[in-house]
């Protein structure tokens, strides 16, 4: 930021209110302070608005947003996406067969819930990002939606839900006991047994 200031950079400052829905104003970044707040670890800045429409007040809690640089044909997955590890900073890369793979990333800038990818990945490359503390190296994912990759502006890839892999060991013992001469519903014992229908 000191950088573009100092190249004479008109750094555009927007403000929004406390839902971060509604923008109230824009301005622009006028100076910052040489000093740092100890007890923060903050810098202050100044901006300066027009507030013609009078929508700005003395004391107002607002929230900021200052656009610094614009990085062009950046890769980004969601921040979700990202883990650390004995790898280092990593995500799980979806292959074609439905496991997933550990990839190590280099990450770039980070704007809300996106953060760049700056080694790592390729535009396309999909990723998990929901119920990554129960995945390994090279295991099987279960699409949202029947399977169906999404569109990279879509929602996320996830992987199986809970139970599923409790599922699937249930219909490998049904097919043990039909090998065995057992009825495909039949339970140890005589009981029938219900087979979860997901």
């Amino acid at each position: 930021m000191r950088d573009r200031l100092k190249a004479g950079a008109k750094l555009e400052v927007r403000v929004l209110d406390r839902s971060q829905k509604n923008e109230l104003a824009i301005g622009r970044l006028d100076t910052h302070d040489n000093l740092i707040d100890i007890t923060t670890g903050t810098v202050k800045l100044r901006a300066v608005f027009d507030n013609k429409d009078d929508t700005l007040f003395p004391n107002q809690f607002v929230n900021v947003r200052l656009l610094v640089d614009t990085v062009k044909d950046a890769t980004v997955v969601p921040v979700a996406a990202i883990q650390r590890g004995q790898p280092g900073t990593f995500v799980y890369l979806v292959k074609a067969d439905d496991t997933v793979e550990i990839r190590v990333v280099e990450l770039g800038a980070t704007d809300g819930d996106k953060v760049q990818i700056v080694k790592g990945l390729q535009p396309g490359d999909q990723v998990v990002t929901d119920g990554t503390d129960r995945l390994r190296d090279g295991a099987k994912i279960r699409r949202p939606g029947g399977g169906q990759p999404r569109a990279a502006s879509g929602p996320p890839i996830a992987n199986a839900p809970e139970g599923a892999s409790q599922q699937g060991s249930d219909q490998r013992q049904q097919r043990r006991r039909q090998a065995n001469g057992g009825s495909p519903g039949s339970a140890p014992g005589g009981a029938a047994a219900a087979q979860p229908n997901q």
